[in-house]
């Protein structure tokens, strides 16, 4: 006697499965998907059933994938995207393309990179909205891993056998200064690092990519961190240059976040010896999940700007 079993997924009840793992919440989950959250809890209890397996562990208010629901997800992610990707083929033919992006990026890419992409982009595909999440380099990775988001633009590699990592454009840090009379070196002038035992010094939050880069440079060139006269930690580089001006110390920050400055004589910059501070900003995404036919026209469409544009 052969025993079948038959299967039935429903799509609606694996796009709520898939923004509860998301966002692990079925709240947020009811908001996102314009249903109400008794909706949210019958679908997933439905789904439940019909697999035979308990796919979220619920404790209070915390809440969290059970070993049945990990492996659930990522099927459930591609088969949501195949058919994405069918509506978006119909929609293409049709000539129409439209959608919602959500980005995932550090502070540099976002603020001195994006804009011009995301401008270009929705000129060519006006149907299309975005949302653009501020987060440090080690948040976007982290947020990848976990299903969170799809992919996201970063500073630094943090290396993991689930991740591609793709070239975007490069980038350099500089020693940046105020602009006054300890510090009449020529711009772009090479210091000494004894340089940073002098001068009271601002770094970014731990996780940011620039933070990343100074520290394993740092610990290359045998330089202590306890030697250094660290006064804050700081997320936001439009803060740090706030502090600079006025003189409260000094920090690295990226030579795309200092232009303005630099034009209007605010700043001074500096290349220190023996750091090698130049750095890549990457398109990053999980290797086994597929990409929403629009998340993969955006990274394909970044790609061909880059190589036909100076930025």
């Amino acid at each position: 006697m052969i025993l079948k079993v038959v299967i039935y997924l429903d799509l609606r009840q694996l796009e709520t499965f898939v923004e509860v793992s998301k966002l692990k919440s079925f709240s947020k989950a009811a908001e996102k998907l314009f249903i109400t959250q008794p909706t949210v809890t019958s679908h997933i209890q439905n789904l439940e059933k019909e697999l035979g397996t308990v796919l979220i562990n619920r404790s209070g208010k915390n809440m969290a994938l059970t070993e049945a629901g990990s492996i659930l997800y990522k099927y459930a992610i591609n088969i949501i995207n195949t058919c994405e990707m069918a509506k978006f083929d119909l929609d293409s033919y049709r000539g129409k393309i439209q959608g919602h992006l959500d980005i995932c990026s550090s502070s540099v890419p976002r603020k001195y990179v994006l804009p011009n992409i995301l401008k270009e982009f929705i000129t060519i595909y006006p149907d299309v909205t975005f949302s653009l999440q501020d987060k440090d380099s080690r948040e976007v990775v982290k947020s990848i891993l976990e299903g969170e988001s799809d992919f996201g633009i970063v500073g630094a590699k943090y290396q993991s056998n689930h991740l591609e990592y793709m070239d975007l454009i490069e980038d350099k840090l500089l020693l940046v200064t105020p602009n006054n009379k300890d510090f009449t070196m020529k711009n772009y002038a090479i210091l000494d690092t004894s340089i940073l035992t002098k001068h009271k010094l601002i770094l970014r939050e731990k996780g940011s990519g620039t933070r990343e880069l100074l520290e394993n440079e740092l610990d290359k060139n045998k330089i202590s961190r306890s030697h250094l006269k660290t006064i804050a930690y700081v997320e936001d580089a439009e803060t740090i240059k706030t502090l600079i001006s006025l003189g409260v110390g000094v920090s690295f920050l990226s030579e795309r976040a200092i232009q303005e400055e630099l034009a209007c004589n605010k700043f001074k910059v500096y290349n220190v010896k023996n750091l090698n501070l130049n750095r890549k900003f990457y398109f990053v995404y999980h290797k086994s999940r597929q990409l929403s036919p629009l998340c993969e026209t955006f990274k394909d469409f970044i790609l061909e700007y880059i190589s036909t544009v100076s930025l």
